[in-house]
């Protein structure tokens, strides 16, 4: 059956591309032989109608043209369907290469899949396929990944593709019951391992950030056009840093249970073994560090300031109470 299909889009194409003048949907039926052992009409234009979208959707540019009796034609020009030179550095084809890897967990994996294909029939060598990217080795030692398992990323990334406002229930880390935020999503940008979206929050009438790993439930679209103004320059991993406290304006001491507290421990000024299972750990404190430390749960105990001890110890309580 898929053989059958292949051969008959392959077919259509060739009559499409080899044709100097557009060809009625009479003259197609009539030359291939697919369509010409189609039952009846109905099904003959049913056919006809899925295999071309078909080769649209796989990247065939069809024009339809009414000709001078009033009947439709059509026809796909070779200078339209010619790819044309194409060049990249090995830094650019670096790039294509990652940000395929990106659709392999979402629905667009198919297209993706199809301009790589493209991209190596045009020369063109990517990511892991012997590019100066990896010094020549089909398989790098080590191979960047940027995975997209949320199942929010598709609907979001279509989202501020097609800028549509969005609802989606989201927790927050001190929350235990998600609330729901109605966004204008302006991009999607990945950082640390984990997915973020930048937009406007109607409700608070602010930029807000939100974590797509603590987006519950289905992200639903929202009829009208967006109320905010998107900023030309987006800047999702400021936002982010400053949130979780990477843009330090003084510095917190805190007790974390040995073995524990990677990321903590990644950014720790000083660390003192205290004998006990626990170290003491100096880190960089600025904006929303409380909500970071309340993710390590009892493997963190805040010691000062008294400030983000008491926030803390809040968050805390929060979740406790549910």
């Amino acid at each position: 059956m898929a053989i059958a299909k292949a051969e008959r889009l392959m077919n259509l194409a060739l009559c499409l591309l080899g044709t100097r003048r557009p060809l009625t949907k009479r003259e197609l039926r009539s030359s291939i032989e697919a369509y010409i052992e189609a039952s009846s009409d109905d099904s003959f234009n049913r056919m006809f109608e899925r295999d071309k979208d078909d080769l649209r959707e796989l990247g065939l540019v069809i024009e339809t043209v009414e000709g001078i009796e009033g009947d439709i034609g059509y026809l796909a020009r070779r200078d339209s369907n010619r790819l044309p030179p194409i060049t990249l550095d090995a830094e650019e084809a670096a790039a294509l290469g990652l940000a395929a890897k990106i659709w392999q967990q979402a629905r667009l994996a198919g297209a993706a899949s199809g301009a790589l294909q493209k991209l190596r029939a045009a020369g063109m060598p990517l990511a892991g396929e012997g590019s100066d990217y990896d010094a020549g080795q089909p398989h790098s030692a080590l191979e960047p990944r940027i995975p997209a398992h949320e199942a929010a990323f598709e609907p979001l990334m279509l989202a501020c593709r097609d800028r549509r406002p969005v609802v989606f229930d989201y927790r927050k880390s001190n929350a235990a019951h998600p609330e729901q935020r109605q966004v204008e999503p302006w991009i999607l940008e990945c950082w640390r391992g984990h997915w973020y979206v930048a937009g406007w929050d109607r409700e608070r009438k602010a930029e807000r950030v939100f974590r797509l790993s603590r987006i519950t439930g289905k992200v639903r679209s929202r009829q009208g056009a967006f109320t905010a103004p998107v900023p030309d320059h987006v800047t999702v991993r400021e936002t982010v840093e400053s949130w979780a406290g990477e843009t330090a304006t003084g510095t917190a001491k805190i007790r974390l249970r040995a073995e524990h507290g990677y990321p903590l421990r990644a950014r720790a000024l000083t660390v003192r073994d205290l004998g006990d299972g626990w170290d003491e750990l100096e880190i960089p404190n600025g904006h929303g560090l409380d909500a970071w430390l309340v993710e390590f749960g009892p493997d963190v105990v805040v010691l000062e300031p008294a400030e983000l001890r008491a926030e803390v110890i809040d968050r805390l309580r929060a979740v406790a109470k549910g």
